[in-house]
């Protein structure tokens, strides 16, 4: 990806972000339509949310991720690569997104949360430069118990319904880890797809 290209694709996805936030209102109205079974699971776990849960991320990372390269198959195989992330916070902290570029790769994506006061509770959309303009997915949902935080979502996989789990950890005072699993039996069993360890980045 060249530079001027990324610099348009990090434009045009954050544009495409901000949009979002503008019509907060009505995200966090239809995020608790969407999302109602996976609230449940967060809070009987006792993950609820506070509106300063992502002042730790906030600055810039580097990452290196770990993803597998077939999803469901008897022996695995990992597929390691680099990238780095920028979290920024908006409305005193009620929104927060973060900018993930992976070089490597050729795309970058953003996560915009979006802070439920009266429900306590994250919802998180993810926005990928390759497919922008495309419908957002249903967002993962959940908070924080301490320094673990637990999330999540419904997507489909292969034309098949998943379940989706995310489990962030932080690590202070400069490390923070990140894992997304995929159900296919309505979360009896969690296959994890891909991790990522970040490092801060100390000006």
């Amino acid at each position: 990806m060249t530079e001027n290209h990324q610099l348009q694709t990090r434009r045009g996805a954050l544009a495409w972000a901000l949009a979002a936030a503008g019509g907060i209102a009505s995200i966090a109205a239809s995020a608790e339509a969407e999302s109602q079974a996976a609230t449940p699971a967060a809070e009987a776990a006792g993950y609820t949310g506070d509106v300063h849960d992502f002042d730790y991320h906030i600055g810039d990372w580097t990452m290196m991720n770990r993803r597998l390269k077939k999803r469901w198959t008897a022996d695995p195989q990992w597929d390691e690569f680099p990238g780095t992330d920028r979290y920024v916070k908006y409305l005193g902290g009620v929104i927060n997104v973060d900018e993930a570029v992976f070089p490597t790769k050729g795309f970058s994506g953003l996560s915009v949360r979006v802070f439920d006061p009266a429900r306590r509770c994250w919802s998180e959309y993810w926005i990928n430069s390759t497919t922008t303009g495309t419908p957002l997915a249903p967002p993962m949902v959940g908070g924080y118990r301490g320094n673990q935080g637990l999330f999540y979502g419904d997507d489909v996989d292969d034309g098949q319904p998943v379940k989706v789990r995310f489990i962030r950890t932080k690590q202070p005072p400069d490390k923070d880890r990140w894992e997304q699993a995929f159900s296919r039996d309505g979360g009896a069993t969690w296959e994890t797809n891909w991790t990522t360890d970040f490092t801060r980045v100390r000006s």
